[in-house]
């Protein structure tokens, strides 16, 4: 019989690339990491990994294992649902995550709502980017995710997570009080396509310049900041322009005008949550989504 620890550490491994950064999102040591890899393969009687370069990648039956293993993981997460409606505890942990602009306007409400129920549920928040979510969720140290789709994300339809549309949240541009595009009631982006830009954090830049791109031009980044309020802070002192989302607000920052941004399509950033497959029946995760919907609906994102 298989073992699903086993399986779960091929998955992360999967993800990761190496056994240092499996052992790493495991908590656990490389020579552990190794010696898993190696019941598992004695379990199935197949060799599961090669070696490329510095890394190890799957041989075909380690990929057939893996199909398997995201159907059966899947199965479990739904096991484990139908057990905790025999549980009769009155509460619940649950670990969530999202990058930083979410965790303001929703990931901390939607945590305040879920204690003041009357079966609270404590939510543990992890402010973190969404590349590194999707491992999170793999190595089980977050539950629920809120992210937003890049370029090498999980497609929707991967087998190991479970993603659904929370909000559509428009992109507004950042300009200097007193800029020419300031007293503008709205803008096309290429309007901006001479102007030097500020790169935000990693999620937001990859955004903005595939927006930037989809209008016909490659932004000029000029300066770069992780902090929204560095960022804001940048755009005051007339260094250039940014896209900033409906979720971050400007109001500490009287030098700043903010503009919409309309074109055809209009630049927007979706939100998503995301679940490992299977488990959005479990009752503190159910909870937590919901809370995380109703929070979204109030909030003016369009």
């Amino acid at each position: 019989m298989i073992d699903l620890r086993l399986l779960q550490t091929l998955r992360v491994l999967h993800a990761q690339g190496t056994v240092t950064a499996t052992a790493r999102a495991l908590h656990l040591s490389p020579s552990a990491v190794s010696e898993q890899l190696r019941q598992l393969a004695r379990q199935v009687g197949a060799d599961l990994l090669e070696r490329d370069g510095r890394r190890l990648r799957l041989t075909e039956a380690g990929h057939v294992l893996l199909s398997h293993a995201d159907a059966l993981t899947a199965q479990w997460e739904r096991v484990r649902a139908d057990l905790n409606r025999h549980d009769a505890s009155p509460y619940r942990t649950l670990r969530v995550g999202g990058f930083a602009t979410s965790v303001g306007p929703l990931l901390a409400p939607a945590a305040q709502a879920l204690l003041r129920e009357p079966r609270p549920v404590r939510a543990l928040l992890t402010e973190t980017e969404t590349d590194r979510c999707f491992r999170q969720l793999l190595s089980g140290e977050l539950d629920i995710a809120v992210v937003t789709p890049l370029s090498g994300s999980p497609s929707s339809d991967d087998a190991r997570f479970d993603q659904q549309p929370l909000l559509d949240e428009a992109q507004d541009l950042a300009v200097p009080s007193g800029h020419p595009l300031a007293g503008r009631d709205h803008v096309e982006l290429a309007d901006a396509a001479g102007e030097d830009w500020i790169s935000a954090h990693h999620d937001q830049d990859h955004l903005a310049r595939a927006l930037c791109t989809a209008a016909g031009f490659a932004p000029r980044m000029t300066h770069h900041a992780n902090a929204w309020h560095a960022v804001l802070d940048m755009v005051a002192h007339g260094l250039g322009v940014c896209l900033v989302p409906r979720l971050v607000s400007c109001a500490a920052h009287a030098g700043v005008v903010r503009v919409p941004v309309h074109g055809d399509p209009r630049p927007l950033r979706r939100v998503l949550t995301c679940v490992r497959r299977g488990s959005h029946e479990q009752e503190g995760i159910a909870r937590g989504l919901a809370a995380l919907r109703a929070r979204a609906a109030q909030v003016p994102a369009g």
